[in-house]
């Protein structure tokens, strides 16, 4: 049930939201596997804490085959042994565009993402954690 002090984007903002929806259909036909899209997804959504956006990426990825032990790694995907050396820098990336750190070295994180990914794949990535940010904040403003 909607709080009298919230916003209904979807009433109030249909346009905007379904152009942002045309963005995401855009980026999701550029390459990136989809294991990897909801995972980055879904760390970003972590950091963000986005509550709803969170559930939502989870049962996606599981709708698409994810495995619970993976989704459970991936708040630690730095200390295990569960993601390849593409997904690791493909969270990297993600967590440094989602929390925007002055001490954080994007030259070196740009390096190892091009030993893993083509500049068209790194484009769509970014364009991925870009996306999701804004969908979190618009869930987010809600909370």
């Amino acid at each position: 049930m909607a709080n009298a002090n919230t916003i209904n984007y979807v009433e109030h903002g249909t346009d905007i939201l379904g152009a942002l929806q045309a963005v995401e259909a855009r980026i999701a036909e550029r390459g990136i596997e989809t294991a990897l899209h909801h995972l980055v997804q879904l760390r970003a959504s972590q950091i963000n804490k986005c509550g709803y956006c969170v559930k939502m990426h989870t049962r996606d990825a599981r709708k698409d085959g994810e495995t619970n032990k993976r989704l459970d790694h991936l708040i630690v995907w730095r200390h295990v042994s569960d993601f390849t050396p593409r997904e690791k820098a493909a969270f990297a990336w993600t967590e440094a565009l989602t929390g925007l750190n002055d001490a954080t070295d994007f030259g070196a994180l740009r390096s190892e993402l091009k030993t893993h990914f083509s500049d068209n794949e790194i484009t769509s990535l970014t364009s991925i954690v870009a996306m999701i940010n804004l969908w979190n904040r618009i869930q987010i403003s809600n909370h």
